[in-house]
């Protein structure tokens, strides 16, 4: 067991097909691999974390997400140096999802921080960070 760190995150989407097509080829890019898939649902997993989507019902799903309301901000992954970054970049940009904030692209969280920011297809930002370099 590792104390302290996350199990799983489930997130519910609003279609399920459009989530598994923009994750799967991502988190397959990170080293996840599918873990459990039925009727309803898929999960990725890397080690003992997995991310669980499951499709929304539809009695809730007239409820839109914002990253800016109560709630989950963003998704944030470790990159493995700053070419896995700018090589993220390359595929997103080639599978035409858009960059957030290309004009402070790849520091738009500042200073150090070399990070490509993106929207999964119900606009919940994620983001692949490099680690920072050595001072």
């Amino acid at each position: 067991m590792s104390k302290g760190f996350l199990h799983h995150i489930e997130l519910y989407v609003s279609d399920l097909k459009k989530s598994n097509d923009f994750w799967g080829w991502f988190l397959e890019d990170l080293g996840y691999h599918s873990f459990q898939k039925w009727e309803n649902g898929q999960s990725w997993k890397l080690e003992e974390t997995y991310i669980v989507f499951v499709q929304v019902q539809e009695s809730f799903s007239d409820n839109s997400y914002h990253r800016k309301n109560v709630g989950l901000n963003h998704l944030a992954f470790h990159a493995s140096s700053r070419q896995h970054v700018d090589d993220m970049t390359q595929k997103l940009t080639n599978k035409g999802i858009p960059i957030l904030y290309t004009k402070q692209h790849p520091f738009s969280g500042g200073g150090n921080h070399y990070a490509v920011y993106f929207e999964d297809p119900d606009r919940i930002k994620v983001e692949l960070v490099a680690p920072e370099l050595s001072k």
